[in-house]
């Protein structure tokens, strides 16, 4: 598939044609996993209860360009959008949003915002929730994760990313979406100061590094599942 291109005829010869086009692509992160910065932004928002937010609209990111530019040029990777006076986390960019916390007895706690109406409800997103509650509930388990983890979807605040980056119990951030699947987070811009995230070996905390290597593997064929169907195997 890689690098060919096939022209496919659609009823009789008057029919417009319709075109499949295969190209190569290359690793998304060329130099391994690199940890983003992210500027959490109270002056733009991405999207308003009542709009657009939950549906996959172009009008979704047009309107980041300019937030994007300025966190650029503040020396951050990407926005980290945020509502209302409480400052509830929401997306990071175009992706939806994961953080991992550490209760009082050892067990990880794996958080995303509820899909409120503001939230996209990406297939990334809901990949990584049902991995999380397979291995949570014995179903299936994940080598590399922790036998005790609670997989939460609840609202998340700046303040609350704070006191636990601050008393240690914030275990790691990370994006997910389609073209990165996993994108680690290492800091958030948040009004003057920025708040550290900790990272694992490799740019990646061990939750991210063990969605990405099941998702990824299933996406190739190197992992089966029945999420994956192979079509056609010329």
């Amino acid at each position: 598939m890689i690098g060919t291109q096939r022209a496919i005829r659609v009823g009789p010869p008057s029919d417009a044609l319709l075109f499949v086009i295969c190209s190569p692509v290359g690793p998304y992160f060329r130099s391994g996993f690199k940890p983003v910065s992210l500027l959490g932004t109270t002056e733009y928002i991405r999207a308003a209860p009542g709009g657009t937010g939950a549906y996959k609209l172009g009008v979704n990111y047009a309107p980041s360009v300019m937030p994007q530019k300025k966190a650029a040029e503040l020396g951050y990777d990407q926005n980290l959008w945020l509502h209302g006076p409480e400052h509830y986390l929401t997306e990071v960019g175009t992706m939806n949003m994961f953080v991992v916390f550490r209760k009082a007895d050892g067990t990880l706690e794996l958080v995303t915002p509820p899909l409120d109406g503001m939230i996209l409800p990406g297939v990334t997103r809901d990949s990584v929730l049902a991995l999380a509650r397979d291995h949570a509930s014995g179903k299936h388990r994940l080598s590399g994760l922790p036998d005790k983890i609670e997989v939460s979807e609840r609202p998340v605040t700046m303040k609350e990313i704070q006191n636990a980056s601050t008393n240690g119990s914030l275990v790691e951030l990370f994006g997910a979406g389609t073209a990165a699947v996993i994108s680690p987070v290492d800091r958030i811009g948040y009004l003057g100061k920025d708040v550290h995230i900790p990272t694992g070996e490799g740019g990646l905390g061990v939750v991210a590094k063990t969605m990405w290597k099941e998702l990824v593997g299933r996406q190739t064929g190197s992992i089966p599942s029945e999420w994956s169907v192979v079509v056609c195997d010329s």
